[in-house]
């Protein structure tokens, strides 16, 4: 099919520009930086404490917001990797005309947007795999542990990806490349303070910052699927086991992970109505 002869040109592309290389690169420093951290919080002897020691519920809860920490770094990378990456994908093929070298081929609109979405879209699972599953695995062999709710939590994460990623390319059929990354980055800055106004007003029992909270989330739901992650990484027992920075007092409904997936989906589509219809 030749949508899949566009997604292998585009990893293709990706590799000719050192995205794949650089990225994999800077994966992997993230996780020995992570992992040389790791250790040495291991090693302090807070974790040999007799009240730390005598309460395994204690314990799983500092290893949690060790984890924690990692795979909210893990989150806002898969975040920039969805938008830098894609940017310059449509926008700017356009605007330098590269876009007529496939355009013009024996190979219908959709298939090529498509196929650069898929293309982008398997990049950004093998990131995630690599970065979510190198926190988790240096977790398990320096401690032991593992969190609740792994294939849930990372499956949110990837579908945050790809709904970020199905954003950058509606822009990028509508707008410039400057245009479409401050539109992406935009969209989830705003949902980002949009997630902290919903926590702070569940926890302050204010109705109305939580319902400016939601509304924030329907307009962009990238910080609710981060959330709802959180949520299913920690899982009821150590969440509700006192606060921490990762604690997540308002969790995103199932209707919300529903609504984001649709969201993605009808980004992606109108990208493709749009790029169809576009002047080259």
């Amino acid at each position: 099919m030749r949508l899949w002869v566009v997604a292998r040109l585009t990893l293709r592309e990706a590799m000719r520009r050192k995205i794949l290389p650089a990225a994999a690169l800077l994966g992997l420093a993230f996780l020995l930086l992570y992992g040389v951290g790791l250790y040495l919080s291991l090693a302090d002897t807070a974790l040999g404490r007799a009240p730390v020691r005598e309460s395994p519920l204690l314990r799983r809860q500092i290893l949690n917001v060790l984890l924690m920490m990692g795979l909210y770094g893990v989150n806002w990378l898969t975040v920039m990797m969805a938008i830098l990456t894609s940017v310059d994908t449509l926008a700017g093929e356009i605007s330098s005309g590269t876009i007529q070298a496939v355009a013009t081929k024996p190979i219908r609109r959709w298939e090529v947007v498509l196929g650069k979405w898929v293309g982008f879209a398997l990049m950004l699972t093998l990131y995630i795999l690599l970065m979510a599953g190198g926190v988790v695995l240096e977790m398990y062999c320096f401690s032991g542990y593992v969190p609740p709710g792994v294939p849930r939590g990372l499956g949110l994460v990837w579908l945050e990806g790809l709904l970020l990623l199905s954003v950058t390319f509606l822009g990028g059929a509508w707008l410039t490349t400057l245009a479409t990354g401050v539109l992406a980055f935009g969209l989830h800055v705003l949902a980002f303070l949009g997630g902290w106004i919903e926590e702070f007003g569940s926890i302050a029992q204010s109705r109305t910052a939580v319902n400016i909270g939601i509304l924030a989330s329907l307009i962009m739901p990238s910080e609710a699927l981060w959330r709802r992650a959180a949520f299913e990484l920690q899982g009821p027992a150590v969440g509700g086991f006192g606060r921490t920075p990762f604690s997540i007092a308002s969790v995103p409904s199932t209707m919300m992970v529903l609504y984001a997936g649709a969201y993605a989906a009808i980004a992606l589509g109108l990208a493709v109505r749009r790029f169809g219809k576009r002047d080259l």
